[in-house]
């Protein structure tokens, strides 16, 4: 049975935090200590964090691992390092350069394509995908509805930002190889390669934002969450029947942004 709050923090003969205590636990309190290290690189741990993004291809499921490790020791289930987000940046960075080089597109309408991809895309979608699944979470699948048992804002943040990862490496980058020589023609293996890659990506997400969620122990019929595979499935199907190619749309969609 995993603890809510680690050994160290209780300071009470009943078991209750103190107020200073309670005072760094806080939900502000996190998200200061977050945002200050990201200004700070030589506290980042990098090599984990590529340890994370390894392992998110491999077995997910260790990855997770560490989050009840953290919350085992420091009283919180969210990451405490920016480091992964930084690394996932940088990725983010260097694939969509990749992206405006193969669409031929020029210096500025890269540095525009980047803009977007970035703050929109990325945190932007990001911000409203986590805060949508901590209010469904916290709201349906919660076992007891209690102050103790609830999931964290971050923690839905980094399951998102994990979940995104494999997404983005899928059709950000391995896909770039394919799309002017394969994907991008109008032949039926164009479409089939293209998404197929779309499959597999969007399946990858839906995987691990599933094994994010059943890891916490408090919440029940998380299953639920495998559910959009049916979708997915299907309309991969009629993809393919109906001659739809993912990959050309997403690429004349970027040329449309930065007209």
């Amino acid at each position: 049975m995993l603890p809510t709050t680690s050994v160290n923090s209780r300071s009470q003969g009943n078991g209750a935090l103190s107020p200073r205590d309670a005072a760094r636990h806080t939900a502000g309190a996190k998200r200061y200590k977050y945002l200050r290290r990201l200004f700070h690189f030589r506290q980042m741990d990098f090599e984990f964090a590529l340890w994370q993004m390894l392992y998110l291809f491999t077995s997910p499921q260790r990855v997770y691992r560490n989050f009840h490790y953290r919350k085992q020791t420091k009283d919180q289930w969210a990451r405490d390092d920016p480091a992964f987000l930084v690394l996932l940046s940088i990725w983010l960075c260097v694939s969509t350069v990749g992206f405006g080089f193969v669409l031929d597109m020029g210096f500025f309408e890269t540095i525009k394509l980047l803009l977007w991809v970035v703050f929109i895309d990325c945190v932007g979608v990001g911000l409203l995908i986590a805060t949508l699944m901590w209010f469904i979470s916290n709201k349906y699948l919660v076992k007891q509805q209690n102050r103790d048992y609830d999931v964290e804002w971050g923690y839905a943040f980094d399951v998102h930002l994990n979940a995104f990862y494999p997404l983005l490496v899928i059709l950000h980058f391995i896909q770039l190889f394919f799309i002017n020589y394969v994907i991008i023609s109008d032949s039926f293996i164009g479409y089939f390669v293209g998404n197929t890659l779309w499959l597999i990506a969007i399946g990858y997400y839906i995987y691990v934002t599933f094994l994010g969620y059943s890891a916490l122990p408090f919440l029940k019929n998380t299953a639920i969450l495998l559910y959009p595979f049916a979708l997915l499935i299907m309309l991969y199907l009629i993809s393919l029947a109906c001659g739809w190619n993912f990959t050309k749309m997403l690429c004349s969609f970027y040329k449309y942004r930065v007209k």
